[in-house]
């Protein structure tokens, strides 16, 4: 490595302080460590500890001898720092990098600026996320910032080289780095690090105030012990982290303050509902915190990529259940949460996209309970009762949430904006955003009608009679769902079937909707009451095994409780017209759904010209039916499937590239595809990121000659979770591995 730093002086050799000295003169980082404290006994122990390499008591012993390439570090208490800049000031050179530790930056940046009459190049404000209840030079530790978050809050006029050489420091001691503005980071700290002290100081303070401290603290369990533990901490530098972060720090407790007033009126008044919603969301939220340090929530990205490399594998065989319907499982968290009364779900997809749909509505104070196991308990507010988000409401990479909230939020009291990750960003909205402006919504979107999505609240929506250009669920969903909040008879014409489960289910939650072949039509202002859901397995993820049966020789599968609602069996009628061995039996109806148990054995496939009547009834299933397509004797010719471009992916084309890594001839056009079935070879593609995409080309392996390694597969867990287990358990060799 090369050395960036000569020399690192630390002035302040206290925890926060010596652990930096120590670790960067243990690792090598710099040519020399330097120390400085008014306390000689600090440094004695600094330089006893090995902690320094050698020590001075006054900055003015240093001054000269610091020039380019050396680093100064303040580690001294909040309110200290400003008399070190102005000494630091009088002897520094513009050349030497200036750097601090202080958890308050705006007065600390204000120190300086007071001190230079300006920010000068080589301040970089830092702020390690680190620490222990111990203090002190003794407690230095070479290893304490491994792995924990460094923010820097580098100004306008840092210099670059400055900043850089900071970077390199905290990185070089283990640290991730973090950026942000001086402001927001005193109001993230206040939050998260400096009302917790005050709360810990504040309740063991209260308590040993108290008649009978002595049993309290004696009789005290776990959880009070992990709590106050940070009550231990330093009280000088509590006491100037307060003084200094005072109005940030004071506008949390005035927010914690209502929130407690609440709680403690709950209590008083036994008014149940409120203390449950209390402690769901927080239990949430705290759940949902310990993932994002895990890099596991859907607004986290992975900090890996996953790929699948799969192995030729001969047959699938067994009784499977595969997760639940994510199209069901999206609306029963919506219309439960606008039902009057409880509504219990079983059956619900942990998928990412479900889950953010269940988090929106969390985020606009919906009580939601669960998921465990598919079960998930849903405490509706009633068509009014939606709050203003505190934030934008972030949708992940779910096309449907975005399209179908659209529908929902544009007749609400309340301004909301509706984002997403990198892939959904780049979905078409105006689709949804044209008809509701022509109902009244006040509707802007990004540059090409791309996410994100501005809904301004309390306009007054009228009902319109959209006949839909193109067959979309999802929009005539949106546009029904805005009805709910229109004046008068909202009325949809598709040009061809689509599903029709938004229909279905408003009709199971007591809300009238009149269908009549192509047209559906509802009239606002009606009410719905909660009712139970039990979702039916997802024929999208069944697709995949139906395919593998229907292409491996000595296939023997059954696929149970699935949804074969009409508006979604194209790929059941596309598989039996190519020759599949196909039969549902136990058919039944659960909630409104039609449902059944779907047997596949294995059986030669043809090639055919699939009717563009089935395409709105598999739009989704179009990729695992390719790989079918490749495996059939014949041509495959698919038409009329121009929404197929617009998916994840652009899906025409990244099944047709790799289809022809492996061997299969392609010819794409713009609405479909020719498939010329033969030989499947190994060979690397692409999925693109498209869950779809990544499956599809796994169950290819059944009739591969070779290994298939795929690329980018994280995104199977947002339709899919639990694929990899369940589809080697029916016979596929599936090894995730990641970059």
């Amino acid at each position: 490595m090369t050395v960036r730093i000569q020399r690192l002086l630390v002035v302040g050799l206290g925890l926060i302080g010596g652990s930096l000295a120590k670790a960067a003169r243990e690792r090598g980082l710099c040519a020399e460590v330097i120390g400085s404290s008014r306390n000689p006994e600090t440094l004695e122990k600094a330089l006893a500890n090995g902690v320094v390499d050698r020590v001075v008591t006054s900055l003015e012993d240093i001054a000269g001898e610091l020039g380019k390439g050396d680093v100064v570090l303040i580690g001294v208490p909040t309110l200290t720092v400003p008399a070190i800049v102005n000494q630091l000031q009088a002897i520094l050179s513009p050349e030497v990098t200036i750097t601090d530790v202080a958890s308050v930056k705006g007065s600390v940046v204000a120190s300086v600026r007071d001190a230079y009459n300006e920010i000068p190049q080589q301040f970089v404000p830092g702020h390690p996320i680190a620490g222990s209840e111990k203090s002190g030079v003794e407690a230095a530790n070479s290893s304490l910032f491994d792995d924990h978050r460094v923010i820097l809050t580098p100004l306008p006029e840092t210099g670059a080289d400055h900043l850089q050489r900071v970077r390199d420091l905290w990185q070089g001691v283990g640290a991730v780095i973090s950026e942000m503005p001086v402001p927001e980071h005193d109001e993230v700290l206040a939050a998260t690090s400096h009302l917790p002290h005050m709360l810990a100081y504040t309740l063991v303070d209260a308590l040993a105030h108290m008649r009978e401290n002595r049993e309290i603290f004696r009789y005290a369990a776990g959880g009070f012990r992990d709590f106050t533990r940070i009550a231990a901490s330093d009280p000088v530098m509590w006491h100037d982290i307060v003084m200094a972060n005072s109005d940030a720090l004071l506008k949390v407790l005035d927010n914690f303050t209502d929130h407690v007033s609440s709680l403690k009126e709950a209590i008083k008044n036994k008014d149940s509902a409120h203390l449950l919603g209390v402690f769901t969301r927080a239990r949430e939220a705290r759940n949902h915190f310990a993932k994002m340090l895990e890099n596991k929530a859907y607004l986290e990205p992975m900090t890996q990529t996953i790929d699948y490399r799969v192995a030729p594998a001969e047959a699938v065989t067994g009784d499977i259940r595969v997760p639940g319907d994510k199209s069901i499982s999206h609306r029963s968290i919506m219309l439960g949460s606008l039902a009057n009364g409880t509504t219990e779900v079983t059956g619900f997809l942990e998928g990412e996209d479900s889950l953010a749909t269940l988090q929106a509505f969390r985020d606009m104070g919906v009580v939601i309970e669960g998921p465990d196991n598919g079960r998930v308990t849903i405490h509706g507010v009633g068509m009014q009762g939606l709050q203003a988000p505190v934030g934008p409401l972030y949708l992940g990479n779910s096309g449907t949430s975005m399209r179908l909230l659209a529908g929902l939020l544009a007749g609400q009291a309340f301004d909301v904006e509706l984002t997403g990750d990198e892939s959904l960003s780049k979905r078409p909205m105006e689709r949804v955003a044209a008809p509701l402006r022509q109902m009244g919504a006040v509707i802007e979107t990004a540059e090409g009608g791309r996410p994100p999505l501005l809904i301004k609240g309390g306009q007054t929506l009228k009902a319109i009679d959209y006949k839909l250009p193109m067959a979309s669920a999802q929009v005539k969903s949106c546009v029904l769902l805005a009805g709910l909040y229109a004046q008068g008879m909202t009325r949809t014409t598709e040009p061809a079937p689509t599903r029709d489960h938004t229909e279905r289910m408003l009709t199971g939650f007591g809300y009238p909707v009149e269908r009549h072949g192509a047209v559906a039509e509802l009239s606002g202002g009606g009410k719905m009451t909660a009712t139970p859901i039990d979702v039916p397995s997802d024929i999208s993820s069944a697709t995949f095994f139906m395919v593998a049966a229907a292409i491996a020789p000595g296939s023997d599968i059954t696929l149970t409780h699935v949804g074969v609602n009409p508006t979604r069996i194209g790929v059941i009628n596309i598989l039996q017209m190519m020759g599949a061995d196909l039969e549902l039996t136990n058919y039944r109806e659960v909630g409104g759904e039609p449902v059944a148990d779907i047997r596949v054995r294995y059986a030669p496939l043809h090639g055919i010209h699939i009717p563009e009547d089935q395409v709105p009834l598999a739009i989704d299933e179009f990729p695992a039916l390719f790989i079918a397509a490749a495996c059939a004797e014949g041509e495959t010719v698919l038409s009329g499937a121009e929404e197929l471009r617009v998916k994840e992916s652009d899906r025409i084309q990244a099944m047709a590239d790799g289809l022809e890594i492996l061997g299969v001839r392609t010819v794409p056009t713009p609405d479909g595809i020719v498939i010329t079935g033969g030989p499947i070879g190994g060979g690397e593609v692409d999925s693109l990121g498209d869950h779809r995409i990544a499956m599809s080309f796994a169950v290819a392996s059944l009739r591969a000659n070779g290994p298939i390694l795929i690329r980018n597969c994280n995104n199977v867990a947002t339709s899919f979770p639990g694929f990899v287990a369940l589809a080697n358990n029916a016979g596929l060799k599936i090894a995730e591995e990641t970059r």
